[in-house]
Order: structure tokens, then sequence, then C-alpha cells
């Protein structure tokens, strides 16, 4: 028995939920880049990390930067309560988009994480943006 047997796959209905539960909570960048090339954009794009200097040397194009720090119940009334915030930092090894992702919850917003973050989009070989 290999490791990948050791534990039995869930039952359909339990990876349905699992699998739905997920994406009901994150995003990816091929997502993400896509509703951009097509001009289907129903959310906004937050660069939620880093100083104004560096988001001005490199960012996604389309996002906003709004440090995680800075969210703030007053702030967010600049949109509709429904939008949805798609919310992005450095990469997996930063924890800022999860920081952000949480305080918006926490003031009702909708939220998603793309996954991969800046090193993610970079990844997968997308163009970045300079300037504000």
């Amino acid at each position: 028995m290999s490791y990948v047997t050791e534990h039995p796959a869930a039952p359909s209905e339990q990876a349905v939920a699992h699998f739905r539960q997920r994406l009901a909570l994150e995003t990816d960048c091929a997502d993400v880049h896509a509703a951009m090339r097509q001009s289907d954009i129903d959310f906004v794009l937050l660069h939620v990390v880093g100083s104004p200097e560096a988001f001005a040397q490199r960012h996604i194009p389309g996002a906003i930067h709004l440090r995680h720090a800075a969210i703030t119940r007053e702030k967010m009334q600049a949109w509709p309560e429904n939008t949805l915030f798609v919310v992005y930092c450095a990469g997996p090894h930063c924890n800022g988009a999860d920081r952000a992702a949480l305080k918006l919850a926490q003031l009702g917003r909708p939220v998603k994480l793309m996954i991969g973050g800046m090193t993610g989009w970079q990844d997968e070989g997308f163009a970045f943006n300079t300037g504000t």
C-alpha cells in the first residue's frame, strides 16, 4: 500500500463539498488573466502588500494598491457592498493576501484569494505593469 492509498479517497459527496468550498474562497492567476483578457472583469483586484514605490515598479495589470493594513470599513465604502475583491500578495511565501481576505470577510465583503500571487503570475508567463 502506498502513501497515496494509505487513506482511502473521500466519498464523492464529500469531495464535491470540499472542492466547491475551495473554489468559493480561491481563484488562480490563469482565471484572473482570462477574465482580464476577455474584458469580463466582475471583481476588484487588490495588491495588498508593499510600498507604493514597489507597486509602481511591478504589479498585476488592473490591480489597485491597498495594503492589508489600510483595509477599513471607511475605505471599503468606495465600492458597493456586493463587490467581489480578489486579493493577492507576493506569492505563496507571503500571508498578506490571507490577512487582507480575513479583514474583508470580517467587514462582510465578498473576497477570494488569488493563489500564487505575483510568483504564480510570473510562473504563468503573464506580463506585469509598471507605474501607478
